[in-house]
């Protein structure tokens, strides 16, 4: 008889024999019946030992014990309506054994398997086999599966070639630190690993190659963050011959069959793209996160026409002003502003004005610095409701991103504002190709110095390098980067300038 997967049984297999093999996941004992839900790649099912079906396999199912290997014969029964259990894929359907064979004996698990239960990550770590039991991380390797098969399908589809890169290389100088691997031949020489295969692909472009992707392995020595690992894989990609739309479409599509493969999503695309100074503009930083509103306004212009001499002398001192509306409706109290004007201090700003809107005014301690037509002028650009608070941050420019981008976050997270549910992308371009350098007193790249300068921008190369955009594009997630990249120069005379 051949095996089958306890996870595909439903109700259409009612009556049918079957041969299941998998651990013991849990043990019920009744003395007449003995219970056990056994657990294989697929799923659970349960399977019940009765004296009627079989007294040989009844008594042995008593020494049965967690996580014990076992193989059954049995048939597929439906549950009494009772027990029916509609949290279980098989729930409606329970194997009635007739033969047992045990397979593998188990130690006591150094942990449970339940999904509820917390568990040190050192004790998981030690016990890797017994943590990769579990069905989350099952689920978790599976879906990176679906994930590479869906990305090889689409790309194959699309005239892609995959090509291994080498992973032993020399040393090239990228963003990190190499690692570095000693050569047994060559004494005190070594090979470094990748930090990405750029060099590599660039080369298969200028041989013709045109259309390359790769799920590769990079390393970078570098101190662990929340998104990235000493040893990452990504999903790497150059082609030829082409501009910034025909990149944006193949990535949107790679994603759209990546999801709808994987997890049975099906996303909206095309997905909206945003200059880089509008995103900073309105968020705050490059990264933005769209699952809610709260949009950041510029109002330095209105404020230099106040008498309030925060405002005046940062922007005297090249500075900007910005604000924020907060939906709070009275939910604000003056101690939570308070601790408001301390997060922004926190993140580097020296304090934050506020006004609250009360009986169709806007109110504050520093009402009186401004005029009616000014404060007039906030509520037409932040149209708050009753009891919102608007907050400002007077400063540089780069604090001001930083502080109200983190406050409209908070704010965003405190006030339940952000749908979880949802998957917010964009597409973020136009980035600045250089940036100044207080320690060199030059111009450096901001990126690399390969990346193609617009069109329209190359007559600031040798003028203004500050007015240069890049080619440059980064795919954002929920707030989240998860790629990027560049149109690269080609042209001679390009890359001498930009050297």
């Amino acid at each position: 008889m051949q095996r089958v997967f306890a996870g595909i049984l439903r109700k259409e297999h009612i009556g049918q024999e079957v041969l299941l093999k998998g651990w013991v996941f849990r043990r019920r004992d009744h003395g007449g019946l003995v219970f056990i839900d056994l657990r294989d790649r697929s799923g659970i099912v349960q399977i019940v030992f009765s004296q009627e079906t079989s007294k040989t396999a009844h008594t042995e199912s008593h020494k049965l014990r967690s996580e014990y290997v076992i193989a059954v014969k049995g048939k597929v029964r439906r549950r009494p309506e009772e027990t029916l259990n509609p949290d279980l894929p098989t729930g409606e359907v329970e194997v009635y054994v007739t033969e047992l064979e045990l397979l593998n004996v188990s130690q006591t698990p150094a942990f449970t398997l339940e999904e509820t239960d917390e568990v040190n990550e050192d004790l998981r770590l030690k016990y890797r086999f017994l943590d990769l039991r579990r069905s989350k991380m099952f689920n978790n390797l599976y879906i990176r599966h679906k994930i590479c098969q869906a990305t090889r399908r689409y790309f194959d589809e699309q005239g892609f070639i995959e090509v291994e890169t080498p992973f032993l290389t020399k040393s090239t100088p990228e963003g990190a630190r190499d690692f570095l691997v000693p050569c047994r031949l060559n004494p005190g020489t070594f090979y470094a690993l990748p930090q990405s295969p750029q060099l590599f692909k660039q080369i298969l472009m200028v041989s013709g190659f045109e259309r390359y992707f790769q799920i590769v392995k990079c390393f970078r020595d570098e101190d662990l963050r929340a998104d990235r690992q000493p040893e990452f894989t990504q999903i790497d990609v150059e082609m030829s011959f082409i501009n910034e739309e025909d990149i944006f479409n193949v990535i949107e599509g790679v994603l759209k069959e990546i999801y709808k493969a994987a997890l049975s999503i099906e996303i909206e695309t095309p997905f909206p793209r945003y200059d880089y100074e509008d995103v900073m503009l309105k968020y705050g930083n490059d990264k933005p996160d769209l699952r809610f509103g709260l949009e950041i306004k510029d109002v330095t212009d209105i404020s230099n026409e106040t008498e309030f001499s925060v405002f005046k002398d940062a922007i005297h001192k090249g500075g900007v002003v910005r604000g924020l509306c907060i939906p709070c409706g009275n939910s604000f109290s003056r101690k939570d502003i308070d601790d408001l004007i301390a997060r922004s201090q926190q993140l580097g700003a020296s304090g934050l004005a506020w006004f609250r809107l009360k009986d169709g005014e806007l109110t504050s301690n520093i009402t009186k610095y401004f005029t009616s037509n000014v404060l007039n002028k906030f509520k037409e650009i932040f149209k708050p409701d009753e009891g919102d608070v608007i907050g400002f941050i007077a400063d540089k420019e780069k604090v001001v991103c930083t502080v109200l981008s983190q406050i409209r976050f908070d704010i965003g997270a405190r006030l339940n504002l952000i749908d979880n549910k949802k998957l917010a992308f964009l597409w973020v371009k136009g980035f600045p190709l250089f940036e100044w350098d207080e320690k060199e007193k030059r111009y450096v790249a901001v990126h690399h110095p390969f990346t193609s300068p617009r069109l329209e921008d190359i007559e600031f190369l040798t003028t203004d390098p500050s007015k240069v955009r890049a080619r440059a594009y980064d795919i954002v997630l929920n707030g989240v980067e998860i790629g990027g990249g560049s149109i690269r120069i080609h042209r001679q005379d390009i890359q001498s300038k930009v050297f």
